[in-house]
């Protein structure tokens, strides 16, 4: 089998402490396909009396929620980045009230509390490096959008006050790759593993791919599978779902790019 290049464009040779910078001045993109070899991360904060809920809800469903770190309340720091601030680092970020996006600022220095525990939750975009060495194509970076994430009909295991469906991001990916990809991606679960679905979506409750949820519309090829992989957007389904009365996110796609090598979570 053939493999591609790495890339060799500026976000994908930028550090992460330079895409950090970039973020924290203002730019706001999708992080897929910036600082090659980097993993990147999901961000849950919650207030602490629902941090207990956050963490059993992520120990019970680790396939869309498995945790890289957690912080000390109200600390804006995380060992997997060190020097980065929680609050200003990411490209966008959703604030939530009442299990309602309240907006999606490029910084929540201005509504941080000190109360606030984070969760740094693994992001697929780690194990895309993988699939791009092994030649398996990533069409949403080809065509310069955000992946495509999709509320499912899959009920995840309730924690305390939290509950609410799993998503999925999806990848089209040439059949003949497929079981490279699920092979791959297996090596990885603390960025959430193999697949939980390839093929027709109806099986995940979806109606159309053409309308995802979050994200962007990635139109496949021809010869190309719809493959799912279970979502850090979890959790924000789970505040839809839950209405807790504030908590700071994530916006989809955009993650935390952190200093760690996306080898560091190959078990093989």
């Amino acid at each position: 089998m053939g493999t591609t290049a790495r890339p060799t464009g500026p976000r994908a040779s930028v550090s992460p402490a330079d895409a950090r910078a970039a973020f924290r001045a203002g730019l706001a993109t999708p992080t897929a396909g910036w600082s090659d070899g980097r993993t990147q991360a999901n961000l849950i904060a919650v207030p602490a009396d629902w941090a207990y809920d956050v963490l059993l809800f992520a120990q019970r469903n680790p396939k869309p929620c498995p945790v890289l770190d957690v912080t000390e309340p109200g600390s804006p720091a995380t060992v997997l980045a060190p020097g980065a601030d929680l609050r200003t680092d990411l490209p966008r970020y959703r604030v939530w009230r009442d299990g309602e996006p309240a907006g999606e600022p490029t910084d929540v220095t201005g509504v941080w509390r000190d109360d606030l525990v984070a969760f740094l939750i693994g992001c697929s975009f780690t194990f895309e490096g993988a699939l791009r060495e092994a030649g398996v194509p990533l069409r949403h970076v080809e065509q310069g959008r955000n992946v495509p994430m999709y509320l499912t009909d899959r009920q995840c295991r309730p924690a305390g006050r939290l509950h609410g469906p799993m998503v999925v991001s999806m990848r089209p990916v040439p059949a003949r790759l497929v079981d490279t990809a699920r092979r791959l991606t297996a090596l990885m679960p603390a960025v959430h593993g193999a697949p939980v679905h390839a093929g027709d979506p109806a099986e995940l409750g979806i109606a159309d791919l053409s309308r995802p949820d979050f994200g962007d519309p990635v139109p496949a090829r021809p010869g190309d599978v719809p493959v799912f992989w279970a979502c850090g957007v979890t959790p924000q389904a789970a505040l839809m779902a839950s209405a807790p009365p504030f908590a700071i996110t994530h916006a989809p796609g955009h993650m935390l790019v952190t200093d760690v090598p996306d080898t560091a979570y190959r078990v093989a």
